[in-house]
């Protein structure tokens, strides 16, 4: 199981906020498995190892040198750290502070020593929603999970909601409608299963209607079908968990949303990749530093897509002016790093990507801007 630790808002502004005479951000691989975690214990040690010799060398005294490395190396007596890992492990660290995240997406190891931390792989974590409902969607029972960013999925109480179809219809039957009227087989069983979802989407819809999160449906058809025709809640993903979730824990069917998740999340950069080639035309979205670097300074970017693999060394003074440098070292900052923090101070919205899914043309980020430049 992934023990992940999903940055607030808050805590992204915190770490964003952070000026020191030395902030050190690492970034390793792990694993949830126990048994192959000297890897990336090995891998602690020797990135902490190169953080330290870059702090030496920029002169850093050793009364402010010696609580980092003194925190970095707390990590290999800690064996209960290490059993709750996720696939990659996020370390900000001064003199004064030292926080953890575990993060489900994969990272390449690194380690970045500045005057502030290095956020953007961070950024991935909250780029999209990784939390969402699933439906549990039965004739023998029915719930409601919630599979949050971190954490175990648990059940959600739901006022109404019946305990099964027959519960619902206050019958010991569905292959019927009614007394009067009789409809038996499948078309009868099939009016009993329409009545049936109604009844369960308007329990639901008391909890959940003001909710943006996807609703995973875990049915097999025909309710899962029939519930998607009777709901108007806007965000059932379009995929489902098919065959019947009776048998399922809630944590696999936590497990069987996950792939729909991101599928859902592929869909969202595709639009967004759509979006830059639409503003593009309209001078209202630029994949050129300087000019991003500007824009975001004076709150002119709605959107950014930035690489999460890449890191171009420099400064960006406050005015958005762009100074870049061939040398990453600790007097540099990753400016598309400070990009994206300037953008979301303003009120913008930042998605952490892959290089292939940037929109064509563009490297390192693109920017969908509110104004043309």
């Amino acid at each position: 199981m992934l023990h992940l630790d999903i940055p607030s808002q808050e805590q992204l502004n915190r770490l964003a906020d952070t000026r020191s005479d030395a902030a050190v951000t690492i970034y390793l691989a792990t694993t949830p498995t126990t048994q192959q975690v000297d890897t990336a214990r090995i891998s602690l040690k020797n990135l902490a190892r190169e953080a330290i010799n870059q702090l030496e060398e920029m002169g850093l005294d050793k009364r402010r040198r010696w609580p980092i490395e003194e925190q970095l190396a707390d990590f290999d007596d800690d064996e209960e750290f290490w059993a709750h890992q996720a696939h990659s492990l996020a370390i900000f660290v001064t003199p004064d502070k030292l926080r953890t995240f575990r993060l489900a997406n994969e990272i390449p190891d690194q380690v970045h020593v500045s005057d502030r931390f290095h956020m953007k792989p961070l950024l991935r974590a909250t780029t999209f929603s990784n939390d969402a409902y699933v439906l549990s969607l039965a004739e023998g029972g029915v719930k409601l999970i919630e599979v949050p960013a971190s954490g175990e999925a648990h059940e959600v109480r739901v006022p109404n909601l019946p305990k099964d179809a027959y519960d619902a219809l206050q019958t010991t039957t569905l292959n019927d409608r009614a007394p009067s009227r009789r409809i038996t087989g499948d078309e009868g069983k099939n009016v009993r299963l329409r009545q049936y979802v109604r009844i369960v989407d308007k329990a639901l819809m008391d909890v959940i209607k003001s909710s943006s999160r996807p609703l995973i449906i875990a049915a097999a058809d025909p309710l899962r079908e029939l519930f998607a025709q009777a709901s108007d809640y806007p965000h059932i993903a379009p995929d489902a968990i098919t065959g019947s979730p009776e048998e399922k824990s809630d944590n696999q069917l936590a497990e069987e949303a996950r792939p729909i998740l991101a599928k859902l999340q592929d869909a969202k950069v595709a639009e967004l990749r759509d979006l830059y080639g639409e503003r593009f035309g309209e001078g209202r979205a630029s994949s050129d530093l300087s000019q991003v670097a500007r824009a975001a300074s004076h709150g002119a970017v709605d959107t950014l897509l930035v690489d999460i693999d890449v890191t171009v060394p420099g400064t960006i003074d406050d005015d958005g002016v762009l100074f870049l440098d061939e040398v990453d070292d600790a007097r540099n900052y990753g400016v598309i790093d400070e990009i994206a923090l300037r953008v979301l101070r303003n009120g913008g919205r930042v998605m952490a990507v892959r290089a292939g899914d940037l929109p064509e043309g563009a490297k390192d980020l693109a920017a969908i801007l509110r104004w043309a430049a």
